[in-house]
């Protein structure tokens, strides 16, 4: 069966999970020789609608604390350990983010506030493709905004793994025209095709092909089954101290460290959290939120005392595709709502500051009565990462139909 290169990258591209020996043909492939891109981008996708007043709390804001009586973050010098961390005299961390304050001090950690996508809805589904896809919106766009960054910045010499997701599947952000890898473990691996289509798997499909276009994509699956092995990332260990927490987001980080370390030529890394829907069970200074914060946060600290030096060709960003609502619901929770914060980590960015333009959390402030009001649209902050830190060109490509001038940026980044 003849299955052509399009089909074969809009299925999903490739992944790799767990095996203990590698096929003799695999390894038959030889591997090319790496010429990777220095800078780095490492994109932390929070699912299920983050809590951003509670994760960089306005205690500043009067307002705050009126509409959020049993959940609210105390102010500094309040709380005691359940105090938020004082950031700028008017926003702090949530505490469990307590890790992550010593960056912001040190100018390597930037919040960009009341940030995320202009679209209004209140669906996870439809929010985080818009945010995926760069096309708040638009449902009909099948290729995500960092595919199409890298699609439109070709790498002579790029590896097979210039692109790669930490997870069992290729997430929308990188579904494209431009190679893609799914990695969900770097110690154990085999190949298989995320495509209904090629269910003989890829033995059978090298094999059989006459599409020389899709054979070259299989060879170098095969050489970057080879490459991972050669390089061993596993064999690399935290270093500087560093200490990863346990949890699922600390070990995918420090996987994307150990790739980072093997130099097999990762220019950007998706990483997938999930459980951040947590409505009545939020909690406040204690709960759901405090505890996924307080793994996300020792996670980013960790990665960020393990890379050393080498943070200085990072940038690290966060985001979700929406935030909470304002006040908190009659179950002292929240619900779907609107604006975020975003965190960019790096050796790049201009930190110790929040930016954004607050909107303020008055009756008249509030989006639709209930949210916080959108001021920075998310393809801004990207847009600025994309293009001083990667290097990538024509935004209008990677986020068609929005004006993503230089103006606009939040200048975030050191240029």
């Amino acid at each position: 069966m003849k299955v052509s290169r399009r089909v074969f990258l809009k299925s999903g591209g490739v992944a790799m999970i767990g095996m203990s020996t590698i096929p003799a043909f695999l390894q038959r492939a030889v591997a090319a020789t790496p010429m990777p891109n220095k800078k780095k981008l490492i994109v932390l996708f929070q699912r299920g609608a983050a809590d951003g007043l509670n994760i960089v709390v306005p205690f500043g804001e009067e307002n705050y604390y009126r509409i959020r009586p049993t959940i609210a973050i105390p102010q500094p010098g309040r709380g005691g350990e359940d105090a938020a961390v004082d950031l700028d005299g008017f926003f702090g961390l949530h505490p469990a983010l307590a890790p992550l304050g010593p960056l912001f001090q040190k100018g390597q950690l930037a919040v960009v506030h009341a940030a995320g996508s202009p679209d209004p809805t209140r669906s996870h589904f439809d929010a985080q493709d818009f945010m995926e896809s760069g096309t708040p919106g638009l449902r009909s766009t099948e290729d995500g905004w960092l595919n199409r960054a890298i699609h439109g910045a070709p790498e002579q010499n790029a590896t097979p793994f210039r692109a790669v997701a930490m997870g069992a599947n290729l997430p929308l952000t990188l579904r494209g025209q431009a190679p893609a890898i799914a990695l969900p473990n770097v110690q154990q691996f085999r190949v298989f095709s995320q495509s209904p289509v090629i269910e003989g798997g890829f033995e059978a499909l090298y094999a059989q092909t006459v599409d020389e276009v899709l054979h070259g994509t299989g060879t170098e699956t095969f050489e970057a089954i080879d490459m991972l092995r050669k390089a061993d990332p596993a064999r690399f260990q935290p270093e500087n101290g560093a200490d990863y927490p346990q949890s699922k987001v600390g070990q995918t980080l420090r996987q994307v460290a150990q790739l980072i370390k093997a130099d097999i030529g990762m220019e950007v890394s998706f990483v997938d959290t999930g459980g951040w829907d947590n409505h009545v069970n939020e909690g406040g200074a204690q709960g759901q939120l405090a505890n996924l914060l307080r793994d996300l946060g020792k996670g980013l600290a960790a990665f960020h005392q393990d890379l050393g030096d080498r943070m200085e060709n990072v940038v690290v960003v966060t985001m979700s595709e929406f935030g909470r609502t304002a006040h908190e619901n009659g179950d002292r929770g929240t619900d779907h709502g609107h604006a975020n914060c975003m965190f960019v980590l790096g050796g790049p960015v201009q930190g110790g500051k929040v930016y954004g333009k607050w909107p303020g959390l008055g009756p008249d402030q509030l989006n639709e009565g209930r949210d916080l009001r959108l001021t920075t649209d998310f393809r801004s902050v990207l847009g600025e990462i994309l293009t001083v830190h990667l290097g990538s060109g024509d935004m209008q490509t990677v986020f068609p139909g929005y004006d993503n001038s230089p103006a606009k940026f939040p200048r975030l980044l050191k240029v």
